[in-house]
């Protein structure tokens, strides 16, 4: 991940910090250095929270920023703190279009509706979302729990755990980075390549040794993710139409 220093005017006391990850190139993003705890709040022990309805908002929320409309009300779903990702893809390949999220917890509400536009507009990597892509995208909702200190760089498991990793670079700098659960899988990597992978995504440039590896602070995490696609996206709003006459973002 290359650092992207627009994302620092995010990082204000009152304020989460934010990263960007995606399939193929996941960012890093250097993070002000909190005591583990704080960082990580409501992070432990698995609850069923990803719901379709929080895929929906995130569109809704797109799609009135897109036409210069109000954006939707509250929505019905929890509105508890969590880490949170939303990720937008397009296209039947679904390549990546933007991807951020957030390691602090926050509420549920605001927080989709934050980093949908977060990601669709504010993804270093890629021009802003527009109105014309909007009817190919999918988005996914990815909601972190059960962070855990890892033993080792190997104390974790491909398609189970997303890892967070804090190391130094060869001039001596922290650094961070993340890859949610399915990358690994997705890419096809072994446990070796993923954490590599992850050491350039993060800025690191010398050889990577096996000294280096064992020097790392893995933090692993599980994530709930569900996605919808902008047909599903349609259908939901016909079937409200349906139901109330006039459909409204």
């Amino acid at each position: 991940m290359s650092n992207s220093n627009h994302y620092n005017n995010y990082q204000q006391q009152q304020q989460p910090h934010h990263s960007s990850s995606n399939g193929d190139e996941y960012q890093h993003q250097q993070m002000v250095h909190q005591p583990h705890q704080q960082r990580y709040s409501n992070g432990h022990g698995m609850k069923s929270v990803a719901v379709p309805d929080m895929c929906l908002f995130c569109f809704e929320v797109l799609d009135c920023e897109l036409n210069n409309i109000d954006g939707p009300g509250v929505p019905m779903f929890s509105n508890d703190a969590y880490p949170l990702f939303v990720t937008w893809k397009i296209g039947r390949d679904k390549r990546l279009r933007g991807c951020i999220g957030t390691f602090s917890a926050m509420e549920l509400h605001n927080g989709l509706r934050e980093y949908a536009l977060t990601s669709a507009f504010k993804d270093s990597r890629f021009a802003p979302i527009s109105r014309d892509e909007f009817s190919r995208l999918t988005v996914s909702v990815s909601i972190l729990q059960n962070f855990e200190e890892a033993q080792g760089h190997l104390d974790w498991q491909l398609g189970v755990h997303g890892i967070r990793i804090e190391f130094l670079t060869e001039r001596g700098c922290k650094r961070t980075a993340t890859y949610l659960p399915q990358v690994a899988t997705e890419q096809g990597w072994d446990q070796l390549q993923t954490i590599d992978s992850l050491l350039r995504k993060g800025g690191y440039r010398a050889a990577i040794t096996q000294e280096m590896r064992k020097s790392i602070k893995l933090t692993r995490y599980r994530s709930q993710e569900i996605q919808m696609h902008y047909k599903e996206y349609r259908e939901h709003l016909e079937r409200r139409s349906g139901q109330f006459g006039k459909v409204q973002c």
